[in-house]
């Protein structure tokens, strides 16, 4: 394998979590001591040095040889903002220049791309004479966005003035067509496919089609993190609070739990209501995020809520821990998340999750743990408001047992698993037939 160059892409606004998987991955591979690793990146203003500095201070990941950083400056052209319209599409087209960039400063022996930039596979492979292989988190495009479009309903992602417009709708899914029947071209010319969960792949195995180079590897989730919170039976809490953490995105529906958090209490008397309490944790990125919460507390006031309702944002992650061990339920609400690595880190923390009943945490973690229940699943309003009753009604040795269940059965997500499944997966690329 001597000479071999392995590189990837990183992104300098990626969240902790990606960040945190992307460098357990190069702690992995650099197992190979022959090899040269180099990573592509569009951080301007920094070293290589500091880069590594700051995993280490973040996630304690400490790499045991050196890597080279190949800066790049036309990040801007995968940038959202750029493309108010055709976003999909002027992202891809802007990551095949991004691509080309990248691919004369430095051609690589194998390259993987973990960033969702698959309009860069073919480049890097037919024009780079590379091996490539990709690691997806979320598909670029799937087929639950084409089913919305198609019947024509409102969602984040499809605004109400296309979903009530027939003609707007038929255009919009024409191109979601077009951009599905591209994506999936890019996509089969990976050699090797990494998913991040079982709704990852069917939704890649749809568009892709290529199922003897597809593999699930599950993220590296910060279980052992959360394992020193003591799980007692909670009899002694006066308060019950349910706990939501997630960054102020329209995805997460954090309206959604408001509005069942009201129905909850609306089954309650004054001295159960005065009990209960919601907190909503997440970080806000920019102006955006900040508005979303402006809306979301402005809703608590007209919901009549407000004094039940709590935010916390930016917060210090030992205040986060702090908040999930007195927690009684962690609730999560978006539809269709792809894995849900804040689902793990709940149910190691010892809350009772209670999650959307689609996607990762329906497929792969909120699943029975040797035949016992693990947490609760809801898709409305109604359903939501019922199960967390339910969990609330429960006795606490009954509770002690499905948060017992849930904490042994989020091993399989740990970084030691995460290297291993994505060592053994990648060494066909290694070593090729």
């Amino acid at each position: 394998m001597g000479g071999r160059e392995i590189v990837e892409e990183k992104e300098e606004r990626m969240t902790r979590r990606g960040e945190k998987m992307r460098f357990c991955k190069y702690r992995t591979r650099i197992g190979y001591k022959d090899a040269t690793y180099v990573i592509y990146t569009g951080d301007q203003g920094v070293t290589g040095e500091q880069i590594i500095d700051g995993a280490y201070r973040r996630f304690h990941i400490k790499l045991p040889r050196p890597v080279k950083f190949v800066f790049l400056k036309k990040r801007y052209l995968v940038e959202a903002s750029l493309y108010p319209h055709f976003t999909l599409l002027g992202q891809s087209i802007g990551s095949i220049f991004l691509g080309w960039e990248a691919l004369v400063k430095c051609i690589p022996d194998i390259y993987i791309d973990s960033m969702g930039y698959a309009f860069t596979l073919p480049l890097f492979k037919y024009l780079g004479g590379c091996h490539v292989g990709c690691y997806v988190h979320y598909p670029t495009i799937s087929m639950d966005m084409l089913s919305v479009v198609r019947d024509r309903r409102e969602r984040f992602n499809n605004v109400s003035v296309i979903s009530k417009n027939p003609v707007l709708s038929k255009v919009k899914l024409l191109y979601y067509y077009m951009f599905a029947y591209l994506y999936g071209l890019v996509g089969s010319c990976s050699d090797v496919i990494m998913v991040n969960s079982t709704w990852t792949e069917n939704h890649i195995l749809g568009l892709w089609k290529s199922r003897d180079r597809t593999s699930v590897v599950y993220p590296p989730c910060d279980v052992k993190t959360f394992l020193d919170i003591p799980l007692d039976d909670g009899k002694s809490r006066a308060q019950q609070t349910i706990v939501s953490v997630g960054q102020f995105r329209p995805e997460k529906d954090h309206p959604l739990q408001i509005r069942a958090f009201r129905k909850l209490l609306d089954s309650k008397d004054a001295k159960q209501r005065s009990a209960l309490k919601l907190i909503l944790i997440g970080g806000c990125r920019n102006q955006d995020d900040e508005s979303r919460v402006f809306c979301l507390k402005d809703l608590c006031e007209k919901l009549g809520v407000k004094e039940n309702v709590e935010f916390k944002i930016n917060i210090p992650f030992e205040e986060l821990k702090q908040y999930l061990a007195e927690a009684v339920i962690g609730l999560h609400t978006m539809w269709n998340e792809h894995f849900g690595i804040g689902v793990v880190e709940c149910m190691a923390a010892g809350t009772v999750i209670l999650a959307h009943n689609s996607g990762g945490p329906k497929l792969d973690i909120v699943i029975p743990y040797e035949g016992g229940q693990t947490g609760f699943l809801a898709d409305d309003e109604d359903s939501f408001a019922a199960a967390m009753d339910s969990i609330l009604s429960l006795s606490p040795e009954k509770r002690l047992e499905i948060r017992q269940n849930a904490r042994l059965s989020v091993s399989r997500f740990s970084d030691q698993e995460f290297e291993d499944h994505f060592l053994m997966t990648v060494e066909s690329l290694i070593t090729p037939k």
